[in-house]
């Protein structure tokens, strides 16, 4: 799942019965919309939050620092046939991809609980944690994170930067929860985003969660099957007008 889960996979920080990974309920379009002086003031109260609660808190909380914002309109969404519900602004950071950082990663996740409960917890601001998108079992994808922003999926700061973060509707060690209508739906929406932003089909560029730099991680886990999966990237590439 996401950044900060629970040890042997993911578990929302404090959202009881979850296991993924992402942020505020509808409050994001106020938050995309806020001025370069609320943003600045809103980053300020995150180091004053952070020091009250802990040293810990502190050292995240350059991870939360305002970035640049490109104008966004409330709702929209970066892959036709999602549905759009937002991540809570502390699980995420405001950025202006592909212009400031390169987008030449995706990060597979599994979210170790159910779609539902998945959307909750990155709609939850103590979760600390957010992805791009859900994939759900049965095909729906909800998207929580713009694009163009820096989702806290990875763990990694610089692979948050460069990359958009996939989670699927599931556990590592249930290979049936990774169903046909899944992973067609990832393939058609991983295949758009290499399309859009240049990204090779391979093991190198799209990668599991387990395979950050630095990750303690498992997901997605031995039965996710990357062979079929880069087949279907490839042929929804191979299939969609130029």
């Amino acid at each position: 799942m996401v950044e900060q889960r629970n040890a042997g996979k993911k578990a929302p920080r404090k959202a009881p019965g979850k296991v993924p990974e992402k942020a505020n309920g509808k409050a994001t379009g106020k938050a995309r919309g806020r001025t370069r002086r609320a943003v600045l003031f809103g980053g300020l109260g995150i180091f004053t939050a952070a020091a009250i609660a802990g040293h810990e808190d502190l050292q995240r909380a350059w991870w939360l620092l305002p970035g640049v914002g490109k104008p966004r309109k409330e709702g929209a969404v970066d892959h036709a046939g999602v549905g759009w519900t937002a991540a809570s602004p502390v699980n995420w950071r405001l950025a202006d991809r592909p212009d400031d950082y390169r987008v030449d990663r995706i990060v597979i996740h599994v979210t170790q609980g159910s779609f539902a409960s998945s959307v909750d917890a990155f709609k939850n601001p103590w979760h600390q944690a957010s992805a791009h998108y859900i994939v759900a079992q049965d095909g729906r994808v909800e998207q929580m994170v713009r694009e163009l922003d820096v989702a806290f999926h990875a763990g990694n700061r610089s692979m948050n930067e460069r990359s958009v973060g996939i989670e699927h509707e599931g556990y590592v060690d249930r290979p049936q929860d990774f169903t046909d209508a899944m992973y067609a739906a990832s393939a058609r929406l991983a295949a758009d985003i290499c399309r859009r932003y240049g990204i090779r089909v391979d093991r190198t560029h799209i990668l599991g969660h387990s395979e950050v730099p630095g990750a303690d991680h498992t997901d997605p886990g031995r039965h996710w099957d990357w062979d079929r999966y880069l087949g279907l990237v490839r042929a929804e590439l191979a299939a969609a007008p130029r």
